[in-house]
């Protein structure tokens, strides 16, 4: 699937963060994290936001990284942005 299940993957590995432990904070059943985790769905971009507010409550550094894997280096230079 997508890059958002990769990088949340990631972050709540590297922060020692539980799939229940945001399920909690976003207000959704462990279920829902669960199909994100092991990439079966993909958040929509209205809760890629959820989801990185939800990583600042509980560590401002995951919710930094989870933008940065997700998102890349999307406004460091690139010609194909330029106009």
């Amino acid at each position: 699937m997508g890059r958002a299940g990769k990088a949340l993957k990631q972050v709540l590995q590297t922060y020692d963060i539980s799939q229940n432990q945001l399920a909690v904070k976003l207000e959704v059943d462990r279920a829902t994290v669960y199909k994100w985790f092991h990439e079966k769905r993909e958040p929509t971009s209205e809760t890629i936001v959820d989801i990185t507010k939800a990583l600042k409550q509980i560590q401002f550094e995951a919710a930094e990284n989870f933008i940065q894997l997700y998102l890349g280096d999307l406004l460091k230079e690139d010609s194909s942005l330029e106009q």
